[in-house]
């Protein structure tokens, strides 16, 4: 079986700092998007340079909901599956993840002043 897919935007040192600490943290494979090829291209949405995605399988998670995946595929975050499990059936709980995912899209030039990584674009 194929490793899960985090791509990201490697021409943003925060999301490379992100992307390489999943990398370091989880068994995930990372992919910058100047690294794309068509078979991937081919699984993202036509927006895809909007947010960070995960590809698992035949699954795709997009936004916060990739960074959520990626994150309880680490050790440290293995013990909250079950209860992210449960709070995923609640609107208000994803809601609340894809507002924080975009506050952080949307911050990232602030937040890379304190974590950031040379861009591999």
């Amino acid at each position: 079986m194929t490793r899960p897919t985090l791509v990201y935007d490697d021409d943003c040192g925060f999301c490379t700092w992100c992307a390489e600490w999943l990398d370091d943290n989880a068994d995930v494979r990372i992919v910058g998007f100047s690294e794309l090829d068509d078979s991937l291209r081919e699984r993202l949405p036509p927006s895809y340079e909007n947010c960070a995605h995960l590809l698992v399988g035949e699954e795709r998670y997009s936004c916060g909901a990739s960074i959520e995946e990626s994150l309880l595929r680490t050790e440290y975050g293995r013990f909250a599956r079950p209860l992210v499990s449960k709070l995923r059936e609640y609107g208000a709980y994803r809601n609340a993840r894809e507002w924080a995912y975009r506050r952080g899209a949307d911050n990232r030039d602030i937040l890379g002043k304190f974590l950031s990584k040379p861009t591999r674009a």
